[in-house]
């Protein structure tokens, strides 16, 4: 069943291929995106297998940890992380992984198409 939503109620199941899709971290299944209205927050489940450090300028995102182990590069640090861990990016930490794990990744507010950037393409700072 692909989920069911009346205004803001919202129920919404793993497996829909309809909402599987390739991202920068892994593959995603988009349990709550943008095109949902009235939503607090987007979530999507993520199969991470090494993800490309890259960072948002408005959006915090939370990192559960479901089932694997690996790290979580914050800012060039690698932070262990394994089944429950729990982290939290605030907006401008560049961020990516290493190692194979699932996540639930939450998002605050919604990750535009216009809100994701890789540290290549920062401003050089002045010396």
């Amino acid at each position: 069943m692909a989920g069911h939503s009346i205004g803001s109620l919202l129920v919404r199941h793993e497996g829909d291929p309809a909402r599987r899709e390739r991202s920068t971290c892994g593959w995603r299944d988009r349990l709550i995106s943008r095109e949902d209205r009235d939503v607090a927050a987007w979530v999507h489940t993520v199969d991470i297998d090494g993800a490309r450090p890259h960072y948002h300028r408005r959006t915090t995102e939370l990192y559960y940890v479901v089932e694997g182990e690996g790290a979580v590069v914050l800012d060039g640090v690698a932070h262990p992380v394994r089944r429950g861990s729990l982290v939290h990016i605030p907006p401008g930490v560049v961020h990516g992984a290493q190692g194979r794990m699932r996540v639930l990744v939450v998002g605050i507010p919604d990750i535009a198409d216009d809100e994701l950037f890789f540290p290549e393409d920062r401003p050089a700072t002045p010396v």
